[in-house]
């Protein structure tokens, strides 16, 4: 019994094993079939998370060129620094403090972060973790250098630098408003580069390689790359030269006339839209787009400050020619003018009758002339920026026509510039005006647009009628500089005819001739245009202090003009707050520089010629007595330094240019010149004849820029290039800046 009690027994053991075996078999099938079959992706993709280092390579963004192919914004290599804290943490506790302590201290020193940061981040619980980002080579040659001298600790284990891409502005300040920037993660923020940034943003690549569950290289090699490919690049309407005159001029004003809200300026081809140079100071440099200015961070410091630091940086950002709108002025009497005549409702003949004031439905408007203009034509009217005349032949328009044509004229929305943040116009809707607002708007006041759009108008009426699409980028180019997207001219509409647009400039050229935007002539050179002076009613109420925006827009060679120029100067706080005494010479030396450069020869008058400058003859290796002779003929003065015969160096050059009784210094000994030296004068307030005098009294030599032949106005010095005081070679030329300072428009 026993014996069969024990197989039984046996039997059962058996049985129980193969049940266990048989149940353990099944569901180890069921679990493989639902791993290898069922959730066999989900798997696979965990297992690659677990065993594969997988890192974007980021793709270089596109290049930005100016109109000539000079390169305006470009991205650099840079580097980024990461450590792998996992790494850290599978060593035994003692070296782990010693890795960790020697990477804080190095990165403390070398990348400047603070110590307990950097130690910080060698405590993670995770495999990869950035400690910087877009590290130039020299650093990311420090933290190599530190690495090898720290082989014993092999910190290179644990510390590694990817190589990535860095924004760089090779023109510093130079259009910075216009390009805008990049944060951190090369994605652009502001200006073109956030317009573009689709355009100008590449593919990134990706680099996967082999880890362990630490996150450290494993034993046997596996890495696959993809290239990164870089984004397109931008091609611009805008000229790097004319960019940066526009800049040099429009900087010197906002600092001359003390304006405490920036100043901006347009330059733009009116046969095309094409935006030849778009400024706004103050700005700021986009390689450091982050940094305040010194003048901001007094600002943010004093005791009763208003601002934050975001305010002040994106006050710089901000584009004041696109983003901001202002009431223009007595500058709109140009569309108004252009309403008027297309109607046949006046000609430049037709005579009005100023006496100072006007009445419009019991609201009484003022001229700016105290006791009105009198008698004038239509014309003299443009040249008097006379507003009861333009509230007078407003009325006659009517509200229909001049809502007809204001919309014409592109005022009612935005232009659709290719820029980020365009700011939309502030109007009367036809329905909401009456003939006070429709008075008002005759002369440029109760409504707002912005520069982009006014120049764009103004371009309109000058130009034969036709209203263009402004734009910025004229092409997007690949790599290979293959053209992807070319940008052609876009007329919306014409607007006036063209014969209106004959009559428009006659009289814009009188305004410049003749009128109130007489600084901003330049001699050899036709220039019309018309400038403004608007109070800024809810700031000026709001401070306690009358602000103003002083501008003008003018337009060259007007007979046929090609560009038109934008120069808004906002809250002046000078000798003067008038667009023709503030923005109207800057316009006069953009013009004066940029004319020549595109190719335009000057064409004098008669009486232009008599005040023009006389060309240096060549008077080295000729004996002093022939220069004598020479000089005299030509009305010049002569100053001899040293006791020789024979000239051997001559201040200024041949070729330069002197006004009449201007002074050349010659030497008669080798080495001379630049040894005797001369303090530069303070011409501001002088008459052009009283600063030649004084010029040539102090052995120097005078450039004269500006309207220096105002007719019965007298123009008087206000700026010059090289400061008072400075000390200069005797001969030296010594440009100084005329203007009318009587303009009250």
């Amino acid at each position: 019994m026993a014996v069969k009690a024990s197989k039984m027994m046996i039997k059962r053991i058996i049985f129980i094993m193969l049940a266990v075996v048989i149940l353990f078999v099944s569901v180890t099938s069921v679990r493989l079939v639902q791993i290898m079959i069922i959730d066999g992706e989900k798997m696979q993709s965990l297992a690659s998370e677990q065993q594969l280092y997988d890192t974007l390579v980021t793709a270089p963004r596109g290049n930005i060129y100016d109109s000539e192919m000079n390169l305006i914004a470009t991205s650099d290599t840079a580097y980024t620094v990461y450590i792998t804290p996992n790494s850290i943490n599978s060593l035994e506790e003692k070296k782990q403090v010693k890795v960790r302590e020697a990477i804080a201290k190095g990165f403390s020193e070398i990348l400047d972060m603070d110590y307990e940061t950097a130690y910080g981040y060698t405590e993670k619980k995770t495999y990869y973790v950035i400690v910087k980002k877009r590290i130039d080579k020299p650093t990311a040659d420090k933290i190599r250098t530190y690495l090898s001298d720290n082989s014993d600790l092999k910190l290179a284990k644990y510390v590694g630098i990817d190589e990535t891409t860095k924004r760089y502005y090779p023109n510093q300040n130079l259009a910075s408003v216009l390009l805008g920037f990049v944060g951190d993660d090369n994605q652009g923020l502001s200006g073109l580069e956030n317009y573009y940034d689709r355009t100008l943003t590449g593919v990134a690549g990706r680099v996967v390689a082999a880890k362990n569950a630490l996150g450290a290289d494993m034993p046997f090699s596996y890495q696959v790359v993809e290239e990164a490919k870089q984004g397109n690049s931008l091609v611009l309407t805008v000229d790097s030269y004319i960019q940066h005159i526009a800049e040099k001029y429009l900087e010197q004003a906002v600092e001359a006339n003390k304006a405490s809200d920036r100043g901006a300026c347009i330059v733009m081809n009116v046969n095309t839209g094409a935006v030849l140079a778009m400024a706004v100071k103050g700005d700021f440099n986009p390689n450091e787009p982050f940094t305040l200015t010194e003048e901001d961070k007094a600002l943010l410091e004093a005791e009763d400050s208003k601002y934050t630091v975001n305010e002040l940086l994106n006050k710089r950002w901000r584009n004041k020619a696109v983003s901001d709108t202002y009431e223009p002025g007595s500058v709109f009497k140009i569309m108004t003018a252009s309403m008027v005549l297309e109607e046949d409702l006046t000609s430049l003949t037709n005579t009005y009758n100023c006496g100072y004031t006007i009445y419009v439905a019991g609201q009484i408007y003022h001229c700016h002339k105290r006791g009105g203009h009198g008698l004038q034509t239509f014309k003299q009217a443009m040249v008097n920026s006379c507003n009861p005349t333009f509230i007078t032949v407003g009325q006659l328009l009517g509200v229909s026509k001049f809502s007809k044509y204001f919309e014409a004229f592109g005022l009612t929305k935005k232009t659709g510039i290719d820029l980020p943040g365009e700011a939309s116009p502030v109007y009367h809707k036809q329905a909401n005006m009456g003939p006070t607002e429709l008075a008002s708007s005759s002369f440029g006041q109760t409504f707002k647009v912005s520069a982009i759009q006014l120049i764009t108008a103004a371009s309109a009426a000058v130009n034969g009628g036709y209203l263009y699409q402004p734009y910025v980028v004229e092409k997007i180019i690949d790599s290979d500089n293959n053209v992807v997207k070319s940008v052609q001219a876009n007329v919306k509409r014409q607007v006036i005819s063209e014969s209106t647009s004959t009559k428009l400039r006659e009289m814009l050229k009188a305004v410049v001739n003749d009128g109130g935007a007489s600084n901003a002539y330049v001699a050899g050179y036709g220039v019309g245009g018309k400038t403004g002076t608007s109070e800024k009613v809810a700031e000026s109420q709001a401070s306690g202090e009358r602000l103003y925006i002083a501008s003008f827009i003018g337009f060259a060679p007007i007979d046929d003009p090609e560009i038109a120029v934008l120069i808004m100067i906002d809250e002046p706080h000078g000798s003067s707050h008038f667009g023709g005494a503030v923005a109207a010479p800057v316009g006069a030396e953009i013009l004066e520089d940029v004319l020549p450069y595109l190719g335009y020869e000057p064409q004098y008058t008669e009486e232009e010629l008599k005040n023009f400058a006389i060309k240096v003859p060549n008077l080295i290796d000729s004996s002093v007595s022939d220069a004598k002779n020479e000089i005299s003929k030509l009305g010049l003065k002569l100053r001899i330094i040293g006791s020789g015969d024979t000239i051997k160096t001559q201040l200024p050059a041949h070729g330069e240019s002197l006004y009449k009784d201007g002074t050349v210094i010659v030497y008669t000994e080798d080495g001379g010149a630049g040894e005797s030296t001369v303090s530069v004068p303070n011409f501001n307030g002088m008459t052009p004849a009283e600063a030649n005098n004084t010029a040539s009294s102090n052995g120097l030599n005078i450039k004269y820029s500006g309207n220096i032949s105002s007719g019965t106005r007298i123009t008087k010095a206000y700026d010059q290039d090289i400061a008072y005081g400075t000390e200069v070679a005797v001969g030296t030329t010594i440009t100084v800046y005329f203007r009318d300072e009587s303009s009250t428009d």
